[in-house]
């Protein structure tokens, strides 16, 4: 920590804006609890529609953010458009550039890079080299495996970075233990390696009133029906959801007092309302769209059961889903597939109902039974209640402090 400095400054270089799934349930929450640790955080972040953003400058509890550039894609409502190869090299260098320049204005004691991607991964190393202070690298995702790329060069220079970063830092955090050992196989020393997992944020997730809750189950027309819920984007290369339709179209058939709540927006969204039409359930089923983050709680509560539909796939692998712990924290028991982390998240008593990762057959019977044996979802959601505890982003973030603080004490 430089001389004389009481509250340390980290800068959070971020490649995407914060109502994306790992700025709003990662990073923001993260710099906020870091905050009322007595940090000063300033996030430097892309935006998925730059032009189109009038608040690019501003506070938020305590957080300073700025978005300085245009992200490497362009979001419309639920349209992504992909740039052209030119005009993509040219944002590219460009965010790479507005990042690095913003970041040197700075007088950070810590240098964080959330997620290891070109753009961030570049600035970060120059302005903490520059600044001779440490830099951190924050591995949400196993990016090569679970991000779209328009073009081939796209994935083998993303996957470079993501292979190169981890030996550059000084300190990388993971947040599940499957991106942890990818990690040291690369050759990255183990001590310098730390999980970090993802948690829920109980300032937004707190009980709605009954009123409210009744208004909105009005509006959704779910009557006094059973809801199977699903909460996350509608894209379908890193989220199955078509998986959960056709099990749902399967526990439809034998009970039709059940709705299937699709709550989220996303690129896939017209492609799984044909599905639905297609299977003939279009009654049991009811799209949201995107919702507000901050009356998402409401709508985990209107949820008997939250399903995260997974595949057996690299990414699913490096993935720490965040609808589990909102669950969770929302009193609402969870299935999810026997992959990655989720068994060891899940603990035992078990807080998760597991499946075998894209079985149609065994997720429709696994929501067959759960529905019809109250006892079984109550003992769910107490294990649920248990387990949350230990994932509240103000205790992550306590121990994110800890593991900081040797850096702090490094430079004293």
């Amino acid at each position: 920590m430089k001389k004389g400095q009481h509250h340390p400054h980290l800068v959070m270089l971020l490649t995407q804006d914060l109502n994306s799934p790992s700025g709003l349930g990662r990073y923001f929450p993260l710099a906020k609890y870091l905050v009322r640790q007595n940090y000063h955080v300033t996030i430097l972040a892309l935006h998925s529609n730059i032009e189109a953003e009038k608040t690019r400058d501003f506070w938020d509890q305590g957080v300073h953010i700025r978005y300085v550039s245009q992200m490497h894609v362009l979001k419309i409502h639920n349209r992504t458009e992909y740039f052209p190869v030119i005009e993509l090299i040219k944002v590219v260098i460009n965010a790479t550039k507005r990042l690095t320049q913003e970041a040197m204005k700075e007088s950070p004691d810590l240098v964080f890079v959330g997620k290891p991607h070109p753009m961030n991964g570049i600035a970060g190393l120059r302005v903490a080299r520059s600044k001779s202070v440490p830099l951190i690298l924050d591995c949400d995702d196993y990016e090569a495996e679970s991000n779209k790329t328009n073009h081939i060069w796209q994935k083998t220079v993303l996957r470079c970075f993501e292979d190169s970063l981890p030996k550059m830092a000084d300190l990388v955090t993971t947040n599940t233990y499957f991106n942890k050992d990818r990690i040291q196989k690369l050759g990255v020393d183990e001590k310098k390696i730390h999980y970090i997992p993802n948690g829920v944020d109980t300032d937004r997730f707190q009980s709605a009133s009954v009123d409210r809750l009744k208004s909105l189950r009005d509006s959704l027309g779910l009557g006094n029906n059973k809801v199977v819920g699903y909460f996350g984007s509608l894209n379908l290369a890193n989220h199955p959801v078509d998986l959960l339709v056709k099990s749902f179209a399967r526990v439809y058939q034998n009970n039709e007092k059940v709705r299937l709540l699709i709550v989220g927006g996303g690129g896939d969204m017209e492609r799984l309302r044909a599905l639905v039409k297609e299977l003939n359930i279009e009654k049991g089923v009811v799209f949201t769209g995107r919702v507000d983050p901050n009356e998402i709680n409401a709508y985990y509560q209107l949820a008997d059961v939250s399903v995260d539909p997974v595949n057996d796939t690299l990414a699913d692998r490096g993935r720490c889903p965040l609808k589990i712990f909102e669950s969770w924290q929302m009193g609402v028991p969870v299935i999810s597939g026997h992959v990655g982390d989720r068994k060891k998240l899940g603990g035992v008593p078990a807080a998760i109902s597991l499946y075998k990762p894209g079985d149609e057959a065994q997720l429709s019977q696994l929501l067959i039974e759960l529905i019809k044996d109250a006892n079984k979802l109550s003992n769910l959601r107490a294990q649920g209640f248990l387990r949350v505890k230990n994932y509240s982003w103000e205790r992550i973030a306590n121990y994110s402090k800890t593991i900081f603080q040797e850096f702090f004490e490094r430079d004293r």
